[in-house]
């Protein structure tokens, strides 16, 4: 991990932030002397860990949860402007960090809804376009920032669709696989991701993406040996395991990379 000082004076705000993932990166961001406003959908959540945090980092500067519907315009304006009332000057750096799972995530292509791929792909992608819209202006009046969005391997390539033959995930208590709505989604992301780098670099905004590879968090033996089969470093990442790409494209260290997208996947790609 970087130098617990290397995001000092600095403000990150982090969507889906309460999540597996997302709560990695408010911590690690914190750890590095960020001042973190924690976003997700339940302000409980949101305060909870912005508490646990301060405990472990107390000497940063303590950490804000703002809970925000991303699924609603309205909510994510009034967030933003809960936002730039905490910090005038406005975020340093995003991570538009947050993904959603609609109630029929996991239906067959033939089969699949409407309303479950509009709401996927609202949360995915439009949420992601709605926070830049309101953040970003002010990280260009001041010349600077870093913006970070998370994609995912399946927004590069197709899902292998035998590894999920006898897959089981406790947390969602039942079998897993990839619809087409997140793959059409996070290549999205990977497409918004390059524009922004084009539309903003001039304003000295570098918006780069990280694209993980599968995240050991509660998968079957059945799954997890049939990914990590493909994978060459032969097993699947620890959630931590991001938190070195993040940090990078969020300091100064990646201060000439712009438009580039980490993949951070074991080799998954590689092959």
């Amino acid at each position: 991990m970087f130098q617990s000082d290397c995001l000092m004076q600095k403000v990150a705000v982090v969507t889906g932030g309460t999540g597996m993932l997302g709560s990695h990166y408010c911590q690690a961001l914190a750890a590095s002397g960020a001042k973190v406003i924690i976003a997700d959908l339940h302000q409980e959540a949101c305060e909870a860990l912005a508490k646990r945090i301060h405990l472990s980092h107390p000497s940063s500067p303590e950490p804000v949860g703002l809970a925000v519907d991303l699924a609603e315009e309205d909510h994510i304006r009034a967030w933003a402007q809960r936002i730039h009332e905490i910090a005038p000057a406005g975020a340093d750096i995003i991570v538009n960090n947050a993904a959603v799972k609609s109630p029929n995530f996991f239906e067959p292509l033939e089969s699949y809804s409407l309303v479950d791929w509009n709401f996927v792909m609202n949360v995915n992608v439009t949420a992601m376009f709605l926070v830049v819209r309101e953040l970003g202006p002010n990280m260009a009046a001041k010349g600077k920032g870093s913006i970070i969005n998370i994609s995912s391997i399946y927004g590069l390539v197709g899902p292998d669709q035998r590894i999920y033959e006898g897959s089981w995930y406790e947390e969602l208590g039942g079998p897993i696989n990839t619809p087409l709505i997140y793959s059409v989604s996070k290549g999205a992301v990977i497409a918004m991701t390059r524009y922004l780098a084009t539309y903003w670099g001039h304003k000295g905004i570098r918006t780069n993406a990280i694209t993980p590879g599968g995240v050991a968090s509660g998968q079957n033996t059945s799954f997890t040996e049939r990914y990590s089969a493909k994978v060459p470093l032969g097993r699947m990442a620890h959630a931590d395991e991001l938190i070195g790409a993040l940090l990078f494209l969020a300091s100064d260290a990646s201060s000439y990379v712009n438009g580039h997208n980490l993949i951070v996947d074991g080799g998954w790609t590689a092959w």
